[in-house]
């Protein structure tokens, strides 16, 4: 193998690298907000139960 091949394919490794850290750091971004809002709107919920107890404590279901 020569050194110009084998340069070419690390650097290929390296940039592959690198953009997957970029994209696994924006998944983690995403999921970081998403978590966020699912809290926000659990407090939210607990908000509503706490102000008005008897609204959504029971549930009919039919099969």
């Amino acid at each position: 193998m020569d050194i110009a091949s084998l340069s070419t394919s690390l650097a290929q490794n390296a940039a592959l690298s690198d953009i997957g850290t970029a994209v696994l750091s924006k998944a983690l971004d995403t999921q970081e907000a998403a978590g966020a809002g699912l809290i926000k709107m659990l407090d939210a919920a607990q908000m509503e139960l706490s102000v008005n107890p008897h609204i959504g404590g029971n549930f009919d279901v039919s099969v």
